[in-house]
């Protein structure tokens, strides 16, 4: 399979993979042996990130994946002859030409070209990039294209579709991480019994086991206003669970436990609201409570929860000046450096924040801008200092760039917890008492929590695993 890929899409996915590693910290993938290795295939994904879902997805499978793209991106020769190269399909909308593709089916036939030559399609069903923690309405365009395809070839194409889950930490900040989580591939020749006599109810029994499956790779939360109180049990109690978790039963990577973990936590927040609602409505309320005081003294969880041990901030903050001291002429260099280039990202950033009224494009306008950004900056700096000083200085000043702004970045985090320290360090000395109020709250939090995982039954977390929380 690897030798029918173009050179132009392996050279954009070896670019884009070198992007998404400088920006995220870590890209995880679970169940990658999952993605059959030939065959056509329809990569069915949730949608939080705009264009980075794509860019994640593509760089995470060995084999070529085609996306969608609007066909106004196909108007000059040679950004055609690379897109097409690079598994890009291109499709006309009403508001591109309204004398061109204006159908449904015409689009899918777009679809079907690529696939009938055993190639791999990725789609988002949702129809929409969102950034709320629950899957949208799978819209049945998906199962209409697998089904069709497979129902022309009297179901021996062997397509198959395999649902994507994508978890990003924080997708808007610089330096955090992903989880692309695999899910089983569906035959789909098993769904055209009876297909086209019942076309309709087969194409919706295929959506609602693709969404099904979606959800499973994610961290659906169908009733929003319990999302709160699930990511602050996550919060309080997820270093617990990773401990001493009845939950899961085999060796998975950082990323896929936490998410298996936050999953049965969701549930069981679920099971208490439920069967339990007394008990949810106290919590929710000791929870308000906790985290008024929290933003009263400007604090978060992790950082009251080592406020018992004062040695801890201590050593911390000085460890961290030390570290300052040493670390200050690589920060200052690699910032010099990257001045001119994050400013011109940030204006970036907030002209996308002005059209958009969430985070779902800002990760893309980040890497999008910053390669060209950083790029063009760098680039003009390695070409001054090559033309004074010549090679081999300014092939090492080359190399030293990307490092000292990896330094740079890191460096400024690190102020912000030297200065977390001592805004704790200063806390404990002047209000010990809203100190100790906040923690006899936190414990509280915790020891609700530890009640009533027990009273959780297993089948409520999960139906495939056994064991509790």
């Amino acid at each position: 399979m690897s030798a029918s890929i173009p050179i132009p899409y392996r050279a954009s996915r070896w670019l884009l993979r070198a992007t998404l590693g400088f920006y995220f910290t870590r890209i995880e993938r679970f169940h990658r042996e999952r993605v059959p290795a030939i065959g056509p295939v329809l990569f069915t994904s949730n949608h939080p990130n705009s264009v980075t879902d794509a860019f994640v997805i593509g760089t995470s499978v060995p084999r070529k994946v085609n996306f969608v793209a609007t066909v106004q991106l196909f108007r000059l020769a040679p950004l055609r002859w690379l897109l097409t190269r690079c598994g890009v399909i291109p499709v006309n909308r009403v508001k591109d030409d309204p004398r061109a593709m204006r159908t449904v089916m015409e689009t899918f036939e777009a679809c079907f070209r690529v696939l009938e030559k055993g190639e791999a399609v990725g789609i988002f069903p949702e129809g929409i990039t969102h950034d709320d923690p629950q899957l949208k309405t799978v819209k049945t365009g998906a199962a209409r294209i697998a089904l069709e395809l497979e129902h022309r070839h009297g179901g021996k194409l062997g397509l198959q579709v395999v649902p994507v889950g994508l978890t990003f930490s924080a997708k808007e900040r610089y330096r955090s991480e992903v989880l692309v989580n695999f899910g089983e591939p569906i035959r789909i020749a098993d769904y055209l019994v009876g297909y086209p006599e019942k076309k309709h109810e087969r194409i919706q029994n295929l959506t609602r086991e693709i969404e099904l499956r979606i959800e499973s790779l994610i961290l659906h939360l169908p009733k929003l206003e319990r999302a709160r109180i699930v990511q602050a049990v996550k919060r309080l109690y997820l270093d617990r669970l990773v401990v001493g978790n009845r939950v899961i039963h085999e060796p998975v990577p950082p990323k896929t436990g936490e998410l298996m973990l936050t999953q049965a936590i969701a549930k069981a927040v679920d099971f208490t609201y439920e069967h339990h609602p007394e008990r949810a409505t106290l919590f929710a309320q000791t929870l308000d409570r906790y985290e008024r005081w929290l933003r009263r003294l400007n604090l978060a969880d992790e950082e009251l929860a080592h406020f018992p041990d004062k040695a801890h901030f201590v050593w911390q903050s000085i460890a961290w000046a030390l570290l300052g001291l040493v670390l200050l002429p690589v920060a200052v260099y690699g910032w010099v450096h990257r001045l001119l280039p994050v400013l011109l990202v940030k204006v970036a950033v907030n002209r996308v924040a002005r059209l958009r009224a969430d985070n779902t494009g800002v990760s893309t306008t980040v890497i999008l801008t910053g390669v060209l950004s950083f790029g063009a900056f760098y680039g003009v700096y390695v070409a001054v200092v090559h033309s004074i000083f010549g090679l081999p200085t300014s092939f090492w000043y080359a190399l030293s760039l990307p490092a000292a702004s990896l330094v740079a970045h890191y460096y400024l985090r690190g102020l912000k917890r030297l200065s977390v320290s001592m805004r704790c360090i200063l806390i404990q000395l002047r209000a010990p008492s809203a100190a100790h109020r906040l923690l006899a709250l936190r414990n509280e939090l915790i020891a609700e929590i530890e009640s009533a995982r027990w009273q959780v039954p297993t089948e409520a977390l999960t139906p495939e695993r056994k064991g509790r929380l």
